[in-house]
């Protein structure tokens, strides 16, 4: 309790500078040129290359990948995550396509998260508050899941895949899907963007107006809603490339 203590009182202190809109990449984002959110990603990018290659450190034999560490450590915290990922991708794709497609889900689970709780520390903006990271984000899911559901299924496939079983049916309901996963990117931007705005601005107002102790309960709400958009992000994410790789007879329409 008296560690939680010591950190909410310098969290708080941080917030008296950060209360004003002082921001710490604003400087840096200004020499640059380039809108703070996207300069935060960029950090957070970095960073995360980082905590790759310390993992990559930590496991470079087979004494050290094979024995974990004791108690709470780095290595730990981020082979708990890539488990979690791996389950949650045998779980929603299948066992298969959660083992191949593990890596990229892995990178893009723990980046988002990432980008969410650096909005907990004042003074820093998350760039999922933008639109336009989450925009990012959506079309990048979007242009991987097409990309390998053309991959497995073929070029045809993938557009039978889009037509529905009903062959008069079918110019009807490839409009839709097309609209459909044209919005995914839109939707997946703008439900990140709210989650964290509306996150980021409770956590701000109550640091203002009480700054020790009670902003603490918003701390942990905050971390998890950090946690949820990702998961939820991520999720959504692995259901679209279940769906584009999911192989089933496209043969013909008129049943």
């Amino acid at each position: 309790m008296k560690k939680i203590i010591i950190l909410s009182t310098m969290l708080a202190s941080l917030s008296a500078f950060a209360g004003g809109g002082f921001t710490w990449l604003s400087g840096i984002s200004h020499s640059l040129h380039l809108p703070e959110h996207t300069v935060t990603l960029l950090v957070m990018c970095v960073l995360f290359l980082v905590m790759g290659l310390v993992y990559k450190a930590k496991t470079s034999n087979i004494d050290a990948a094979v024995i974990p560490d004791k108690g709470i450590s780095f290595r730990n915290i981020y082979e708990f995550f890539g488990e979690f990922i791996y389950n949650l991708g045998k779980s929603t794709m299948g066992e298969k396509e959660g083992r191949e497609y593990f890596g990229f889900f892995m990178l893009y689970f723990l980046l988002i998260f990432m980008c969410n709780l650096i909005g907990l520390i004042p003074g820093f903006l998350p760039p999922t508050e933008n639109f336009n990271t989450g925009f990012g984000f959506g079309i990048l899911v979007f242009i991987y899941y097409n990309y390998h559901g053309i991959r497995v299924q073929g070029f045809k496939g993938h557009m039978q895949h889009l037509m529905g079983p009903i062959l008069f049916m079918a110019p009807l309901i490839f409009v839709l899907e097309v609209i459909s996963h044209a919005m995914r990117p839109i939707t997946l931007g703008l439900r990140i963007r709210g989650n964290m705005m509306g996150d980021h601005t409770v956590l701000a107002i109550f640091s203002e107006l009480v700054p020790y102790i009670v902003p603490i309960p918003f701390y942990v709400l905050g971390l998890f809603v950090c946690f949820m958009q990702a998961f939820v992000f991520t999720i959504l994410s692995m259901i679209y490339l279940g769906m584009a790789v999911e192989t089933h007879d496209h043969g013909d329409h008129a049943h």
